[in-house]
């Protein structure tokens, strides 16, 4: 099991791009194809790793991996989504320092963005619960106003972002 825990991590590792809340479709695709883990679980596993300082993806793959198989499991996860990111790394940032002064390469670049953002919105629905086959209720409208409110005041007014975690989470607990 800890080998075909490292594999599926170190694939994604290696073949997601945007790094943190990008990468959970991935990894969501990785843990509750083999059945290692229910949605439900997946969901919780990934609240808390949000939560936690650093990045969500590390966080996420190493509480699905404990979750999995314990300690070693963790570790394995952990290894296996960070190795490809830093071995690719190196080799780009070498890439970039010969490119550094090519409009070719700025271009490409932006050219990504649409999709990173694509893939976030798709992990923030599939997160909220939101498949398409699955009318409004009124939670599903109360986190939309959640987030549409979080969003306008870091946007309109610059809120701090832990200040607008904090309030989010008073208003589910007294809207939930």
């Amino acid at each position: 099991m800890l080998e075909s825990l490292l594999l599926a991590f170190l694939k994604i590792g290696l073949f997601s791009f945007g790094g943190g809340y990008a990468v959970l479709p991935s990894i969501q695709s990785e843990v509750a194809g083999p059945g290692w883990l229910t949605e439900d679980v997946f969901a919780r596993a990934i609240s808390i790793a949000a939560l936690s300082p650093g990045s969500i993806a590390t966080n996420g793959a190493t509480l699905i991996g404990y979750r999995i198989e314990g300690l070693p499991g963790a570790i394995v996860a952990t290894v296996g989504i960070i190795l490809p990111s830093l071995i690719l790394t190196i080799l780009i940032a070498m890439f970039f320092y010969r490119m550094r002064d090519s409009k070719w390469m700025r271009y490409v670049l932006y050219s990504l963005r649409p999709i990173i953002t694509m893939l976030i919105l798709y992990a923030a629905i599939r997160l909220l619960g939101m498949d398409a086959d699955i009318g409004l209720n009124w939670a599903t409208i109360a986190t939309l106003l959640i987030i549409g409110g979080a969003v306008f005041g870091m946007l309109r007014y610059k809120l701090h972002p832990v200040l607008v975690i904090v309030a989010s989470g008073l208003t589910g607990i007294i809207l939930f």
